[in-house]
């Protein structure tokens, strides 16, 4: 498994999606955030396309503290958000990959110096959610 992307920070958990799904919830509820949306990929490709693939579910997960200060500086930037968490089947070994998307990477694109406080907190506080699922490690930074 590659290690993190330039976009995200990632880690291969021992478990199903679903146990990993309740953990990733309990995590970010932890950090200040809360899901906005659930989008099952999975179900979607399979009822629109009739393609059969393993789970793949995005999560848009907010901090509405940082969620309204950075709209408060950026009013545009609602566009990049909520930060994605994408959890995946990782193989018929019953792990599950958490991908977070790097809020500094994604907020970068604003070009904004106040924004950049913002994506630095949140992205502090989802890799403690990363490390809070994994116990500690991942497969990256």
């Amino acid at each position: 498994m590659p290690a993190s992307t330039a976009y995200t920070f990632r880690a291969t958990i021992p478990l199903p999606i679903e146990q990993t799904r309740a953990l990733v919830d309990a995590a970010l509820k932890a950090e200040g955030f809360g899901i906005l949306t659930e989008i099952d990929v999975a179900a979607t490709l399979h009822a629109k396309l009739g393609i059969v693939r393993p789970p793949y579910l995005i999560l848009g997960a907010c901090n509405p503290q940082l969620a309204n200060a950075a709209i408060e500086v950026e009013p545009s930037i609602g566009a990049l958000l909520p930060c994605n968490i994408l959890l995946r089947a990782a193989a018929e070994d019953g792990t599950t990959i958490v991908e977070i998307l790097d809020p500094e990477a994604a907020l970068a694109i604003a070009g904004s110096e106040q924004v950049g406080p913002i994506a630095v907190e949140a992205g502090s506080r989802l890799r403690r959610v990363l490390a809070a699922v994994t116990g500690g490690s991942s497969d990256g930074s």
